[in-house]
């Protein structure tokens, strides 16, 4: 835990740039379907809708490397980061399992490492001064 705490600035901005690197989809959403799930989907509102998921993630990526020289920002980056890497891996293992087979999976397995890491720093940073004991009062 100390070795995630003390080092958490390179680890965002790595964690930030691979995860930057989706974007891609927002440039070319043909390819990145297709080298992610081994599929694409066709129209005007597919391309909208992967170009919007790629400028989301990319987003992601660029709050993690923010975070990454903005101590006081931390906590808020990397929970928003972890509850979106989240929801990406559950949605893939509750509806997408069939894709898992692709490079999609490389996705899941990295996104849970960086969830549990940012996790892991969350909880070891965590003020003692912050968490209510039960025999505190809960009032002013």
């Amino acid at each position: 835990m100390k070795w995630i705490v003390a080092n958490i600035k390179w680890i965002m901005l790595v964690s930030g740039i691979l995860t930057a690197t989706m974007l891609f989809a927002a440039i070319a959403p043909d390819a990145a379907l297709r080298s992610n799930f081994g599929h694409s989907l066709e129209g005007p509102l597919a391309e909208l809708i992967v170009r919007n998921w790629g400028v989301l993630i990319g987003l992601i990526g660029a709050m993690l490397i923010y975070g990454a020289f903005d101590p006081p920002g931390r906590p808020f980056i990397l929970t928003i980061a972890g509850l979106s890497k989240l929801a990406f891996i559950g949605l893939v293992l509750s509806v997408g399992r069939q894709y898992l087979g692709q490079q999609v999976r490389i996705a899941v397995v990295i996104d849970a490492i960086w969830v549990l890491v940012f996790a892991t720093y969350l909880v070891g940073t965590r003020s003692p001064a912050s968490a209510v004991s039960p025999s505190s009062p809960a009032g002013p």
